[in-house]
């Protein structure tokens, strides 16, 4: 499993499609624990082209703040899971949050 966050001042950006980078971890699903983490470069924004990218990079769930319902849907039919309403944190804290089935999500940030 591959699960990317956006990221930006090192923290989880709460706007999805303005972030600075994406944190992508893969994870032992059999141990529950990240295997590896690397730091992409985000690329400049265009509507529809981050589902297909992150798609292409192998990952299949995206933990973020907020995100648009065209994006969401995006992400669905490139069978990636969204999981929406993270706070602002350290994108390894949420990771182990989330990894320990204690990860807190509350409202979607975006409006649109």
């Amino acid at each position: 499993m591959k699960i990317a966050l956006p990221v930006t001042n090192e923290k989880l950006c709460t706007h999805f499609g303005h972030c600075e980078k994406f944190a992508i971890f893969d994870i032992d699903e059999k141990n529950k624990n990240v295997s590896s983490a690397t730091y992409i470069d985000a690329p400049p924004h265009e509507p529809g082209l981050l589902p297909r990218w992150l798609s292409e990079k192998g990952v299949n769930c995206v933990i973020a703040g907020g995100m648009g319902s065209r994006a969401q849907g995006l992400f669905n039919e490139n069978n990636i899971t969204v999981i929406i309403g993270a706070g602002p944190d350290d994108p390894h804290i949420i990771i182990s949050k989330y990894l320990k089935g204690n990860l807190v999500t509350g409202a979607n940030v975006c409006d649109h």
